[in-house]
């Protein structure tokens, strides 16, 4: 008789596996309708959260409480969520119209309501992307809620330790704490948490803000307490989807109102018929690629271009960012500011307009139709499937556009190298999917060369979540035949979404160019190097505008 082989599954398969079960259990839940998180029902997403162990989440497995990785999350949600038991996830239902005042994210743009003390509405309009998003955050927060309650609750009768009582009364001090009074709090606070005075004390100010400076005593209070409520009074936190966004939710309903809002504006400008490049970037690489050296040549003499664009990155640069744009807006500029609920603000530029021979590209070389470049800001995952979509179809259902090339340019994680360096992929992966996504890029990586910064090139895998990656996946996908070089979360529906429209639909020409290049915010494959250890600081400004520029040669030909 024929042995059984024992077959075991290696941590890639399993963490992929994880991913496959989170992603399923999302979408059961929000057909559901709503969940308890800490309860039976939220069972299936802890389970595969820790099964998965992202690089982002840290120490999320282990008993003491993620620091970095609850940081990187609070910045993400709300201010104030650490308090409600019911959250409600909404679509766009009118509430900015009322006397509640939205609350945004300092590192998600979305529109967020505090309806009382109990509860907190967050509004989706940017697709399921954002609702993976904040269900796996507050899956996060609500985990690590109870390692706090498990270290300071001694008994079922509600007991709690010394600690908690002394965080207690520094919690329910109204003024700032004094220096003394705040490392008294921080040693409590350590002991509670599982870690060092130091680790506390050095991350501690990153919560807090000029209004709340004491922030991470009142975070780690409220989570601890909920927690503990839901064990002694049974008082489960809840999560809920309205109606409306369980109706709503991948209809394209914010894409299709964004896009017709752009062609509008085209139409009124007399700007549908000429050709029309499309550029995902920031709001400002592109408009200071072409403007800002000659504009600011005075003020910075003798400073090389890179330096320039370093000024205008800083957080108080408002003066020269505004010289900039005031150029701009009277060189053919249109300023687009969203109003869809996409979150996605547009610049529309007519190079028709601007003044060549005082630009940064004087040897442009265009002929009688002088194209118009729409620049858009980051799309967020699934999101970028919805909006290029719309922005592709024909404006009233007749007159096609003539969309010459997409060039899509963003911050990805990198698997070698890191943070600041440049990937130029040739192929897009879908993770959890068989899908994938092969293109001739118009970049190569030759074309960056020289300027001392790694660049690397081969295929990238289109991810579920930055928040749902750990290392072994990606070391699979880094080191077997796939050959990956970085994640990020928007490639292939980008991709989707143009060669449906070029190659199915016919709705632009069939020879539409692509343009894909990233450069790295962070290595998950390196302890130290994940989002969650902080930004780029000025690390990204040289890659962005290397990029920026390369793109603008092409479709200016002007090397």
């Amino acid at each position: 008789m024929k042995e059984t082989k024992n077959i075991s599954r290696s941590r890639a398969q399993e963490s992929s596996a994880a991913i496959e079960k989170m992603y399923i259990t999302m979408r059961h839940l929000f057909n559901r309708g709503f969940y308890k998180p800490m309860g039976i029902s939220g069972d299936t997403l802890r389970e595969a959260l820790l099964a998965l162990r992202p690089e982002i989440y840290g120490n999320i497995a282990e008993e003491k409480v993620e620091l970095n990785g609850l940081l990187y999350v609070i910045e993400r949600l709300p201010m104030g969520i650490e308090e409600c038991r019911f959250i409600n996830l909404t679509s766009d239902e009118g509430y900015s119209r009322s006397h509640f005042k939205a609350i945004v994210p300092p590192k998600r743009r979305r529109n967020c309501y505090r309806i009382d003390e109990e509860q907190m509405n967050v509004e989706i309009t940017r697709g399921r992307s954002d609702i993976y998003d904040i269900l796996t955050h507050l899956t996060f927060i609500f985990i690590e809620s109870h390692k706090i309650r498990n270290r300071v609750l001694l008994d079922d009768a509600g007991e709690v330790s010394r600690d908690w009582m002394k965080l207690e009364q520094a919690v329910s001090q109204t003024k700032k704490l004094s220096l003394i009074e705040k490392e008294k709090a921080i040693s409590h606070a350590a002991n509670i948490l599982g870690r060092t005075f130091e680790e506390v004390l050095n991350i501690y100010d990153s919560f807090g803000s000029d209004a709340a400076p004491d922030r991470f005593l009142h975070v780690i209070y409220w989570l601890g307490k909920l927690a503990i409520e839901e064990i002694i009074g049974n008082n489960k936190r809840t999560i809920t989807f309205s109606p409306i966004l369980r109706e709503r939710l991948g209809h394209h309903i914010h894409g299709e109102i964004w896009a017709t809002n752009i062609k509008e504006v085209l139409k009124e400008n007399g700007l549908l018929e000429r050709p029309i490049h499309v550029i995902s970037a920031n709001m400002h690489s592109v408009m200071n690629s072409i403007f800002a050296t000659n504009v600011l040549k005075t003020q910075f003499k003798d400073k090389p271009d890179f330096f320039i664009y370093e000024e205008l990155s800083k957080s108080g640069a408002h003066d020269v960012r505004n010289k900039v744009e005031e150029v701009a807006l009277k060189q053919g500029m249109i300023s687009v500011p969203d109003s869809s609920g996409t979150n996605i603000d547009v610049q529309i530029f007519d190079t028709a307009k601007i003044k060549w021979a005082s630009s940064s590209f004087p040897n442009a070389k265009l002929d009688n139709k002088e194209p118009v470049l729409i620049v858009m800001d980051y799309a967020f995952g699934e999101q970028a499937y919805e909006t290029i979509d719309e922005l592709l179809k024909p404006f009233k259902k007749d007159i096609l556009l003539n969309v010459e090339s997409v060039s899509i340019m963003g911050k990805a994680g990198i698997l070698e190298g890191g943070k600041g360096d440049i990937m130029i992929p040739n192929a897009h992966i879908n993770e959890g999917t068989a899908d994938n996504y092969f293109f001739e890029n118009e970049l190569s990586a030759e074309m960056f060369e020289g300027n001392d910064i790694a660049v690397f090139a081969g295929a990238m895998v289109t991810v579920l979540g930055t928040s749902l990656q750990n290392r072994d996946l990606l070391k699979f996908f880094h080191e077997s035949t796939w050959g990956v070089i970085g994640l990020e979360m928007e490639g292939s529906y980008y991709q989707k979404a143009i060669q449906s429209a070029s190659k199915i639909r016919k709705s632009v020409p069939h020879d539409i160019k692509v343009r894909y290049a990233y450069y790295a915010s962070d290595n998950p494959l390196e302890t130290g190097s994940t989002l969650a250890s902080g930004g780029l600081g000025t690390t990204g400004v040289k890659p962005t505008y290397l990029i920026t520029i390369k793109i603008l040669e092409q479709i200016f030909n002007s090397k």
